[in-house]
């Protein structure tokens, strides 16, 4: 499975650009660690410790999700190829054995991939930092066990969706509330959330206490272990691919899209349809509220938990929205294999404008509503006018940057280190240039609106510019595996 996972990303970005990926991150993990005495001149080490280990949580919860694409695992076919994860149709080995094959060979994958190189980039700065290695390869051991502990629990949550989704929602919803109450009342403790960011907290730099960071330290592996097990022990014997009926829907879904006429209408229409059929809202929805629901909590936990002095207003939370909502493209990607279109008169070029429409339509809404919700909250509604514009500008950017750079392969593209390079340098300028100028506008409010103003105008001239290359980078493309 291993080999599977590294011919599904090499086939498109090549072996070698793929490879070069844990380089990249190596290479910010520098960067990082050489500036880490300034960072922590406003952010205190435990406060950087805290945000790491959140981070790490939900990575490790959005690696782990693979089991909501069981079925869609199952029926799948590359042409002559199928994943491993179908054998057992054919193999003498269960699903169980498969599943839990999927959640190892994740774990080493991305352990390898991510954890491992940023690691060994603190390690090459050590010398010049005056940093212990032992303390390093602590802050290593912890960040695993909170990545570990997000894969597992969501191993546990994905094979429970497929078994059974009341005890899913259920399970999604106690785990929801005990966050929610932490943010609200402050109980349970973010600590007993996350057992191992306890043991962070008590060993070499930010604490001494060898028989607490021991105990923290088993119970987070109890728990890890507890979820995989469970897991493990819920996976079907057998798996069975469903066959569902549905009526007659694109006719209705067609007449309803308005100022869109000809071949462009009825794939719009088709791409809604795949959706209702697909069963995939409910799981971009969760796609998408959810980092933005760790958004809101990051943001309320910065300025009232740490009591870190910076300027988050409505402005700069509705850009954070407007980055964050790309990650429904990717879905979009996702639903079905788009090789049989090349059967019928689209061009790839026509399917990925489709689809950037298709993506403003999901989740302007959702994301218009975070950013109403938080202005309310924060009582900064007298920027909202300012903020709707920022997010939908940001959201309009984000679409044509992301179709142009990875057309219909998004997530395998992204592990393209040139393409990751020209996408985090495109989506990393205008980010800072509005998160300074949002911070600004309390002191200046004409500079600060102005300078936005003409972010906001670059912004729209290079989504013109980038839509219309759609056309010229992919139109060469066919819709087959590689071509």
């Amino acid at each position: 499975m291993l080999k599977e996972e590294f011919r599904s990303h090499a086939t498109y970005s090549g072996k070698e650009r793929f490879l070069t990926f844990p380089f990249f991150v190596f290479a910010i993990s520098v960067v990082v660690g050489l500036s880490i005495e300034r960072i922590s001149e406003t952010v205190s080490l435990a406060e950087l410790a805290t945000v790491s280990h959140l981070s790490a949580f939900i990575y490790g919860l959005s690696v782990g999700a693979f089991g909501l694409m069981g079925r869609q695992y199952l029926e799948r076919r590359y042409g002559r190829s199928n994943y491993l994860v179908a054998m057992p149709f054919l193999l003498p080995f269960t699903f169980r054995t498969a599943f839990l094959a999927i959640f190892l060979r994740d774990a080493i994958f991305y352990i390898v991939l991510l954890l491992v190189p940023a690691t060994l980039g603190l390690v090459a700065v050590s010398a010049v930092m005056a940093f212990s290695l032992a303390s390093i390869a602590l802050f290593f051991l912890a960040i695993l066990a909170s990545f570990m502990m997000g894969l597992s629990l969501s191993f546990l949550a994905s094979v429970l969706y497929i078994r059974n989704i009341a005890a899913f929602l259920v399970m999604t919803a106690f785990v929801a509330v005990l966050f929610v109450m932490h943010l609200a009342i402050g109980t349970p403790p973010l600590n007993a959330l996350l057992p191992p960011l306890e043991f962070q907290m008590n060993v070499s730099p930010l604490g001494g206490d060898d028989t607490a960071a021991i105990v923290s330290m088993a119970w987070s592996s109890a728990l890890i272990s507890a979820m995989t097990l469970a897991a493990f022990a819920l996976v079907a014997i057998r798996m069975e691919s469903s066959s569902q009926t549905h009526p007659i829907v694109l006719p209705s879904y067609h007449a309803r899209i308005p100022l869109v006429k000809g071949l462009n209408r009825t794939l719009i229409a088709k791409e809604f349809v795949d959706l209702r059929r697909s069963g995939t809202v409910a799981k971009m929805f969760f796609s998408l509220v959810l980092p933005l629901l760790f958004l809101s909590f990051t943001a309320w936990f910065v300025n009232h938990g740490l009591a870190i002095p910076v300027g988050f207003n409505t402005v700069f939370y509705a850009a954070m929205v407007g980055f964050i909502g790309i990650l429904m493209y990717n879905w979009l990607n996702n639903i079905d294999l788009s090789e049989y279109y090349s059967l019928i008169p689209v061009t790839v070029p026509q399917l990925i404008r489709v689809r950037i429409v298709v993506f403003l339509v999901l989740t302007l809404g959702i994301s218009a509503s975070f950013v109403v919700g938080i202005s309310v909250i924060n009582g900064d509604t007298q920027l909202l006018w300012l903020a709707l514009v920022v997010m939908f500008v940001t959201s309009l950017y984000m679409a044509a940057l992301t179709a142009y750079l990875t057309g219909l392969k998004t997530n395998t593209f992204l592990f393209d280190t040139s393409v990751l390079a020209k996408f985090s340098v495109m989506s990393f300028l205008p980010d800072v240039c509005l998160t300074i100028l949002s911070f600004s506008l309390l002191s200046n409010w004409a500079a600060a609106s102005a300078g936005i103003l003409i972010v906001l105008f670059s912004m729209l001239f290079t989504t013109w510019i980038l839509y219309r290359g759609i056309q010229t980078k992919w139109e060469h493309f066919g819709f087959a595996e590689g071509s």
